[in-house]
C-alpha cells in the first residue's frame, strides 16, 4: 500500500512538473515593446538601405511624413495610374523593385506600430517614415516606367 501511495504521489510531481514547465511566462509590457520596436527599427533600416540603393536621400521630409501620419500605406503606394507597365528589368526594374519592398516594409512597421498603439511615439513616426518612403520610391517608379498603352 505504502508503494502505490509513493507511487501515485510521483506521478502527481511528475504531471505537476510537466504542466509547470509547459507553462510559458509572458514577458513584461517593456519587453514586449521593445522586441517590437527592435522588429520595427530592422525593417525600418532596411527601407534606409534600399533609398540609398535608389540614389535617395535616407530620410523623407519632415513634411512628407506629416502628409502621410494616419493615412493607411495602401494609400501612400496608390500612385501610378491603373494599368501602368512596370519593367521587368534595367534601372527603372531596380527602383520598382525597391519601391514595392519599401510598401511592403512600410505595412509591416504600421501593422506593428499599430499593435503598440498610437500614443507610441516612436512607433508612429517610423510608420510615418517608412509610408513616406513607399510614396516616394512609388512616384520615382512611375516617372521612369512606361504609361498605359
Amino acid at each position: 500500500m505504502k508503494r502505490a501511495v509513493a507511487g501515485l504521489l510521483a506521478v502527481g510531481l511528475a504531471a505537476g512538473l510537466v504542466a509547470a514547465c509547459a507553462r510559458t511566462l509572458e514577458p513584461p509590457e517593456w519587453q514586449r515593446r521593445q522586441q517590437k520596436m527592435t522588429e520595427i527599427t530592422t525593417l525600418w533600416a532596411q527601407i534606409r538601405e534600399w533609398r540609398r540603393a535608389a540614389h535617395m536621400e535616407l530620410d523623407p521630409t519632415p513634411a512628407d511624413m506629416f502628409q502621410w501620419r494616419g493615412r493607411p500605406v495602401s494609400e501612400a503606394a496608390k500612385v501610378c495610374p491603373d494599368g501602368h507597365a512596370v519593367p521587368a528589368s534595367g534601372t527603372c526594374g531596380d527602383v520598382c523593385n525597391f519601391a514595392e519592398a519599401i510598401c511592403d516594409n512600410a505595412e509591416a512597421i504600421c501593422g506593428i506600430a499599430d499593435e503598440l498603439g498610437k500614443a507610441d511615439r516612436d512607433a508612429q513616426d517610423k510608420c510615418a517614415s517608412a509610408k513616406a518612403s513607399c510614396r516616394e520610391a512609388k512616384q520615382r517608379c512611375c516617372n521612369c516606367s512606361e504609361p498605359a498603352p
